[in-house]
Formats: C-alpha cells, sequence, structure tokens
C-alpha cells in the first residue's frame, strides 16, 4: 500500500482517551513519503477527518468527489497523530493540492512552526 502527502485513507483510530477522534475513519497523511519509507518504525502521522463543520485554520474543508469523500468534510488538524501503519485499513484517495496547503497552514499555526521560540514557561 503506497502511502504519501495527501492520501486520504480509513484508519482504525481505537483505542482513544479523552476527545480523541476514535474509531474507523477517514484520515489524511501528512508525514512525508521519504520519511514514510525510511523509518525504522512503521509509523505515519495522520489528521483525522470528520463531517460536523468547523471554523478557522486547524479545520480546513476537504471537498467530496474527487477524493472519493461522500460529503463536504473538515480536517482537524488538531488532532494530528502518530499512528502505526497497521492502523490503515484502506487507501481511499487523494486529497486536492490546495487542500493540502491549507493542511499545511494549519499544522505551522497549531505547532507553532515559522514562529520566534518563547522563552520556556516556568
Amino acid at each position: 500500500m503506497r502511502l504519501g502527502r495527501g492520501t486520504l485513507a480509513v484508519v482504525e483510530l481505537d483505542p482513544v482517551i479523552g476527545h480523541e477522534q476514535r474509531g474507523i475513519r477517514p484520515c489524511v497523511v501528512v508525514s512525508d513519503p521519504e520519511v514514510i519509507r525510511d523509518q525504522r518504525f512503521p509509523m505515519i502521522c495522520v489528521v483525522p477527518v470528520t463531517g460536523t463543520p468547523g471554523l478557522g485554520a486547524l479545520y480546513p474543508l476537504l471537498a467530496a468527489g474527487k477524493s472519493n469523500l461522500t460529503k463536504e468534510s473538515f480536517a482537524l488538524v488538531d488532532h494530528l497523530r502518530s499512528v502505526d501503519k497497521r492502523r490503515v485499513r484502506r487507501v481511499i484517495g487523494e486529497i486536492a493540492l490546495e487542500e493540502m496547503g491549507a493542511i499545511d497552514a494549519g499544522m505551522m499555526a497549531f505547532l507553532g512552526l515559522g514562529q520566534e521560540p518563547e522563552a520556556p514557561i516556568q
């Protein structure tokens, strides 16, 4: 199974704790394909997808259609997580480059990338 950035895959996310997304659901792979191939452990980083509308940079819109999503959906960037590749059930499609760009922008905001580091909290 080939997995690359922007691949839309059905992933088993259980078991979870608290407010983490649960169940078997579509997720967008955000790991670099070169990193995926060269890892010692078979992990990938994914962003879960939901049909529940979200607002702001952390919940970019994903269109139905070409990606094989059956309805308009939203990426849950604030639920970014690493999972073992064995959690991937199947690949269902690929999101558009513009949608991947919106997820990248959301991840930059969520992870604080591109900002000056602040002093550690005491």
